[in-house]
């Protein structure tokens, strides 16, 4: 199994799904996609892409917490087995065996997150109301501003590629001010600003510990976000720097 993201939570970088699919098709392994930094940015076509498996979250996309799905074939969920027990997941049981449901009530044991879901449903006709291209095309823009913003900052070092033409990059920035910790960073922007932003390792230690980094400071931006908001963000960034480094 080949489990990858579709777009980096930390570097902002979009992987070539379709090839990687084909490289593990190859040496016959199945691929599951993390595309939750994917499916609420941009439109995403699970049968171009090609992989077993796709997911993605709710609570990225303007929905409830808590619930998310999973997109499979039919043909590769039948050859699953289930991996909870209850009800609606079973079709007929006996002293000594029991069979399942097909495919997808035998994955949904229970009663599911009813509320959830249909919250979750309704965030997915808002999204697709606005548009995923027309989303897509706003935070890419927004994406090279608050990138260029940033590296206007002195002593800033981001990760993950430059935006560029060819290679689009996802609206949210990591990065390092020089000695200077990314919580601290992101306490002092809060407190004193009232401005949120993500410190810490981000859910990615492995690629943190390849970077030669402990944390980083995450600035992540979504459709509702503006060019103003990036630019009260950079002033209250070099603001934040200004008090930390003053203190020693």
């Amino acid at each position: 199994m080949v489990v990858i993201h579709h777009v980096s939570n930390v570097l902002g970088s979009m992987l070539p799904i379709e090839e990687i699919v084909t490289w593990s098709k190859r040496v016959g392994a199945k691929v599951l996609v993390d595309a939750c930094q994917s499916v609420p940015h941009m439109p995403v076509d699970v049968q171009k892409l090609g992989a077993d498996f796709l997911v993605a979250s709710s609570h990225k996309m303007c929905g409830p917490t808590g619930v998310g799905f999973m997109h499979s074939t039919f043909e590769m969920l039948s050859t699953m087995e289930p991996f909870l027990g209850g009800g609606e997941m079973i079709a007929d049981v006996f002293n000594d065996k029991s069979t399942y449901a097909e495919p997808p009530s035998r994955f949904e044991a229970g009663t599911p997150a009813i509320g959830e879901t249909i919250g979750f449903g309704a965030a997915i006709d808002y999204l697709s109301c606005i548009g995923m291209d027309q989303i897509h095309e706003y935070e890419k823009e927004l994406a090279t501003y608050l990138y260029e913003s940033l590296l206007s900052v002195p002593n800033v070092r981001i990760y993950g590629p430059a935006p560029s033409q060819t290679d689009h990059r996802a609206p949210l920035c990591s990065f390092n001010v020089d000695n200077v910790h990314a919580t601290d960073i992101a306490e002092i922007l809060d407190l004193q600003h009232s401005v949120a932003i993500r410190s810490g390792h981000h859910c990615a230690q492995i690629l943190h510990r390849n970077l030669g980094i402990n944390a980083s400071a995450r600035a992540s931006l979504y459709f509702y976000n503006t060019k103003e908001e990036v630019d009260v963000f950079i002033h209250a960034l070099k603001d934040t720097i200004d008090f930390l480094t003053s203190q020693h």
